[in-house]
């Protein structure tokens, strides 16, 4: 009797239209929403760690497998005149995930969980304490309209013209009639898109994820998508438009780029307050993960590399 353990963890990093499990970027980003099944298991859903995490929801499932019985040779289907025998797959041999970099990362890993377990969880507790519930999903609404011009261009990117439409319909309901996007009008008249980011279009176009990498303070991320999370800041309109990180010719900001200290004043606090805001939507979500899971750092990576494939096939 073989048991095979499925994990999943279900995320944001960056950020779907919130709800009270919603999480948005931070350096303990989870992978996004998703759930790995197999026919026959019966998952039972454990809350995870915040120290992992801060929007994952971890599924166990325990399968029972029975060799399979001999079976009769099946006729030799016919050869492929196309095949080729020395061309590489996409996937990595035997289901291993490309991890050159894994003694540097697991270690970036544990210290991301202490920094969440003695700082952001502590943190976050006491703005959860001041801060009520409706309150900070508007923030994450918020937070998340603003994001709108990333979603758009790369839906353009890859041709998908619906989701195009889709977003832009989200948009001016939800800053017209949800007050500048504090309310999320469009998801309660089921206006809702698959959100897409600048990795999900390199990948679109064939640029292979490469390597898996840990950052201090950061998501999990491919070398892919972490070249993507850069083009992802650069199309945030807050990021040139009110706080620039550089000066563009001919286009105005709210704060004149040669203020830089106003200005990068203003973006950690920013961003200190979407992570605090989302990390406090998700105090509850996360207990108990470690003692659920014997590997934690392969577990989040594999649940991170299955997501971000999935996404660039939808």
């Amino acid at each position: 009797m073989v048991s095979a353990v499925l994990v999943l963890f279900v995320v944001g990093c960056a950020g779907g239209p919130a709800q009270t499990t919603r999480q948005a970027g931070s350096g303990m980003e989870s992978v996004a929403q998703g759930e790995l099944r197999t026919e026959g298991t019966n998952p039972v859903q454990v809350a995870a760690s915040p120290a992992v995490s801060s929007n994952m929801v971890v599924l166990v499932a325990n399968k029972a497998a029975s060799p399979a019985a001999e079976k009769e040779p099946a006729d030799q289907p016919e050869e492929d005149p196309f095949f080729d025998p020395f061309a590489k797959s996409d996937e990595p041999a035997g289901g291993e995930e490309y991890d050159p970099w894994e003694p540097v990362n697991t270690k970036i890993f544990e210290f991301n969980r202490q920094v969440d377990r003695w700082v952001l969880k502590p943190a976050a507790r006491g703005y959860n304490a001041v801060v009520p519930n409706p309150v900070q999903i508007g923030i994450s609404n918020l937070f998340y309209n603003m994001r709108f011009p990333s979603r758009l261009i790369n839906n353009l990117a890859q041709g998908k013209f619906s989701g195009a439409g889709t977003e832009v319909g989200r948009f001016l309901l939800n800053s017209s009639f949800g007050l500048g996007g504090l309310v999320d009008v469009a998801k309660y008249m089921d206006i809702t898109t698959p959100e897409e980011d600048t990795g999900q279009t390199l990948g679109y176009y064939g640029v292979k994820p490469g390597p898996y990498v840990v950052l201090p303070f950061l998501p999990p991320f491919t070398l892919r998508d972490l070249v993507g999370y850069v083009g992802d800041i650069a199309l945030n309109p807050i990021n040139w438009l009110v706080f620039p990180i550089i000066e563009i010719n001919g286009v105005p900001s709210l704060v004149a780029h040669h203020n830089r200290t106003t200005s990068s004043i203003a973006q950690i606090s920013g961003r200190v307050e979407e992570i605090l805001n989302d990390r406090s939507l998700n105090l509850e979500k996360f207990q108990g993960v470690e003692e659920a899971t014997l590997d934690l750092y392969t577990a989040v990576k594999n649940a991170y590399i299955q997501k971000r494939r999935n996404a660039i096939r939808e």
